[in-house]
């Protein structure tokens, strides 16, 4: 039993003062939700503005030896493949660490902030990860753990409003902009991004000015705090994997429906393919196909589906065609979501499936995903 006492981020005591129901999370004491609770609080960021604690993440800055930006950009590429020597200064990129049988290791994102690369990790995995680059990468690279910092996320369809407000350059900001802004004459790192489906930002803040900042955006009549349990139902809707549940060191690219983050100058032909862990049956998987992928799934009736719940091809549960990773019910939609690996064969949208729960097998949809359309501005 691990006896290790719960980690608190810079806004623990802001959580308490708002009366948040706190549970541990990957190490951390997190608020789960707030005296409005999770339905009010899931609304909320999909009709006006949320904001989340996001500070138990792993930060990190990735300077270059040689201070050539390209050179940490190849150092990069060697554990991740995506396309970061294209990616241009003040822009960001979605990402994932994958391992020599093609598995992910983790997913990130990543930001070119002109002399260095800005980066935020899960927090379950984050010591994992920064271990991983320095073993491999401390040759071309410097890593700067950066401890001192918050992260918080605002989201929703009056974000942009609820911060301008404090900082008015952020209107000229697009889908996956980065940039440093001043908030209360603090300087802070805001990325136009966010795992909710709505337009919104994250916001890294230096650790003693995070409470100061945090409490000024949450005093707009538009903004709400939101827990856990509200970010975990807006990224089930947007169709957004979770680390741990729907992507893991087991999972492939290709079978995660992931194709998209790996760019074709990565890919087989492409001027840098390969070379990162897993290559050769990532890159084949993305040409001829995974035998499994992961999909949406629309239960019938009102009854959520839980993760681990086993799929089957037929109501008689005689043949096992996969399992659901998330699950859950959608307050946007109203009903129950979830998401899932099954065989190929049963991929397509329509194709009717069954969920063993609690020795009853219960029929769903195979659905695309995500169960929301994102409103991100481009």
């Amino acid at each position: 039993m691990d006896d290790q006492p719960l980690l608190k981020t810079p806004l623990h005591a802001l959580h308490l003062s708002l009366g948040a129901r706190m549970v541990p999370f990957a190490g951390y004491d997190m608020p789960v939700q707030y005296p409005l609770g999770v339905m009010k609080e899931h609304l909320a960021a999909r009709s006006d503005c949320g904001l989340f604690d996001v500070s138990h993440m792993g930060q990190v800055a990735i300077r270059p030896r040689s201070g050539r930006m390209e050179d940490a950009a190849l150092a990069l590429e060697s554990l991740i493949p995506v396309d970061i020597v294209g990616l241009k200064p003040g822009r960001q990129r979605y990402g994932f660490f994958t391992n020599d049988d093609g598995g992910i290791l983790d997913d990130l994102m990543v930001a070119n902030r002109g002399d260095h690369y800005y980066m935020v990790v899960n927090a379950a995995c984050k010591e994992d990860d920064f271990r991983h680059m320095a073993e491999r990468l401390s040759d071309r690279c410097t890593f700067e753990i950066l401890l001192d910092r918050a992260l918080v996320a605002l989201q929703g369809p009056h974000a942009e409003q609820v911060l301008a407000e404090f900082c008015p350059e952020v209107t000229g900001m697009k889908f996956m902009d980065v940039e440093v802004d001043d908030l209360h004459d603090i300087d802070c790192i805001i990325t136009r991004s966010g795992y909710s489906g709505e337009d919104g930002f994250e916001i890294s803040i230096p650790a003693d000015h995070a409470e100061l900042v945090v409490r000024r955006l949450l005093d707009h009549p538009d903004c709400q705090p939101v827990g856990l349990g509200a970010r975990d139902s807006l990224r089930l809707e947007a169709g957004l994997c979770l680390y741990g549940n729907d992507i893991d060191t087991t999972t492939t690219p290709a079978e995660a429906a992931l194709e998209w983050a790996i760019q074709k100058v990565r890919r087989w032909g492409g001027a840098r393919a390969g070379g990162f862990p897993g290559a050769d049956r990532i890159l084949d998987e993305l040409e001829q196909g995974a035998t499994r992928r992961r999909v949406g799934l629309r239960p019938d009736g009102k009854a959520p589906v839980r993760a681990h719940a086993p799929l089957y091809g037929d109501e008689g549960g005689t043949v096992r065609i996969g399992e659901v990773t998330s699950g859950g019910f959608g307050p946007t939609v109203d009903g129950p979501v979830a998401m899932g690996y099954v065989s190929i064969g049963k991929a397509a949208p329509g194709t009717r499936v069954f969920a063993e729960v609690r020795g009853k097998f219960l029929p769903a949809t195979v659905t695309e995903l995500p169960f929301v359309a994102p409103r991100f501005k481009r």
